[in-house]
């Protein structure tokens, strides 16, 4: 099955403060139908790459059966990480990022190197707040979560 997914986080910029991350999954049914599946999530005490992250992991984690996907994102930090390779240098052979500078969240690259390993996945950078309908209507979903009342907390940063 081919699926588009779009993807989009938002910290807020208040370190103390709530963030929320949007996916929204579409796919053609067999009887060539189009369906769609919008998720939206929010946390706390986080980061915008975080947020970024947890929008592609929720989004392929909710796929049942190996799929064709593709991922769209304003976050050239995750396009990039995956089309230039250097996912695969920090995570799997432990490059750092400086002399001596740690990989940031090498807990949910781990998560979504996993994920990612039963799909056939490419990852297409979308310019945000261009526009482009699908990317507004996660960043819509994003807002939503980080202000919603019902936020869960950021195992890594509580």
């Amino acid at each position: 099955m081919y699926v588009k997914l779009y993807t989009d986080g938002a910290a807020r910029g208040n370190p103390d403060g709530p963030g929320g991350y949007g996916a929204i999954l579409e796919y053609v049914d067999k009887k060539g139908q189009l369906h769609s599946k919008e998720m939206s999530q929010g946390y706390r005490k986080t980061t915008n790459n975080r947020m970024e992250l947890l929008a592609v992991i929720t989004g392929l984690e909710a796929l049942n059966c190996p799929c064709e996907v593709d991922v769209f994102s304003d976050s050239k930090y995750v396009v990039d990480a995956f089309n230039q390779h250097w996912i695969d240098g920090w995570v799997k052979k432990g490059w750092k990022r400086g002399k001596n500078e740690p990989v940031k969240n090498v807990d949910l690259w781990k998560r979504l190197l996993a994920v990612k390993e039963k799909h056939t996945v490419r990852f297409n950078w979308v310019k945000g707040h261009d526009g482009h309908p699908q990317n507004e209507r996660c960043d819509e979903l994003a807002t939503t979560a980080a202000d919603g009342n019902e936020l869960l907390r950021d195992e890594k940063t509580e």
